[in-house]
């Protein structure tokens, strides 16, 4: 029997795109812009039972990033950017201090392969957390806690349906949940605007939730600066969609890892070239990489990414100029031209 069609958004939050009426539901499941998209168990079989082709290369590819001790960072006012490996980020904007994806510790089949550029303790002073969504290399049960314990003035910013279980992790944590395309509520006072934008990924924590949490990404607007914050996600129609209704952007953080094998990766992430044309449809001034060289999550070897995407730059093929910082070195993103 097909699964009933509805919409969903929070209809407390305004949607910025004229006529866009909610996030797609096929049933209880989120689509991907109107496709229905989920990923095979069989297709995770195939891949365990394959060989890598590139085997040996990445088994000698100790390659990690560099990492500087960023600890002062969260006792600064001062505006910042910091990549503290992964997709987290601290972004500290007009004063306003924000943290991406944080997954602060290691856990089963996910394994840091280079330190944390802070102790957790320091990571306190966070006014927003920002999920992009609730794959566990983006959302962490421990880390969760652990900011919500130290960080009581926190709000996070979240997709659809997360909040049940963020609160779950840490009861009492204050969640806005905002569908695609929709503007967070930060107060009249607020310096900043933050919209929760498409992406093309999915959903799982456990054998049950499929695509039941909504998954996506962020634009922030401080003062004329545009901010992007791209998630998970493949190459899609969501890029020139984002640049006709804001235009260009001048800071794009951007995936670039775990994309091989394609017939598994390619409907999930960006692979660096893609990672690329999707920073030039966005007409990015500044480009900065994210979603590699933390863990082993796929096939290609760990310095592959940052490799191929800097070899694009070399060659003239990306827009804006590339920012590949070490972890935890503190970037003045506010005196980019």
């Amino acid at each position: 029997m097909a699964k009933r069609i509805s919409h969903l958004r929070n209809d407390a939050l305004p949607t910025v795109r004229p006529g866009y009426p909610g996030n797609k539901l096929f049933g209880n499941e989120f689509a991907n812009g109107e496709e229905l998209f989920e990923p095979s168990f069989a297709t995770v079989l195939k891949w365990q039972l394959s060989t890598n082709p590139q085997k040996d290369e990445k088994k000698a590819d100790t390659w990690a990033p560099t990492v500087m001790d960023c600890t002062a960072a969260f006792s600064s006012t001062d505006d910042m950017l910091v990549w503290l490996g992964h997709s987290c980020f601290l972004l500290r904007a007009a004063g306003v201090t924000l943290l991406f994806d944080p997954v602060l510790f290691s856990s089963l089949g996910l394994r840091h392969r280079h330190a944390l550029p802070c102790p957790p303790e320091a990571i306190r002073s966070i006014d927003y957390l920002l999920l992009s969504h609730g794959h566990r290399d983006h959302l962490d049960e421990k880390s969760i806690k652990l900011l919500a314990a130290q960080n009581p003035q926190m709000r996070v910013l979240s997709p659809l349906r997360m909040g049940p279980l963020l609160r779950g992790m840490a009861k009492g944590l204050p969640v806005q949940e905002a569908g695609w395309w929709q503007q967070y509520d930060l107060g009249p006072d607020s310096p900043l605007e933050i919209t929760y934008l498409p992406a093309a990924h999915w959903h799982r924590r456990g054998l049950a939730d499929l695509n039941e949490v909504l998954w996506g990404s962020f634009l922030i607007r401080v003062a004329d600066k545009l901010l992007y914050f791209a998630g998970d996600t493949a190459y899609g129609d969501h890029f020139e969609a984002i640049e006709a209704r804001f235009g260009p952007v001048d800071i794009v953080l951007m995936p670039i890892g775990a994309y091989k094998p394609a017939y598994m990766m390619a409907k999930s992430h960006v692979n660096p070239h893609e990672a690329a044309k999707a920073a030039n449809v966005l007409r990015a001034g500044h480009v900065v990489p994210m979603h590699h060289g933390t863990f082993d999550l796929s096939d290609e070897p760990a310095s592959e990414p940052l490799r191929q995407l800097t070899e694009v730059a070399a060659g003239g093929m990306l827009r804006g100029e590339l920012h590949a910082p070490a972890v935890g070195e503190v970037l003045r993103w506010q005196d980019w031209e």
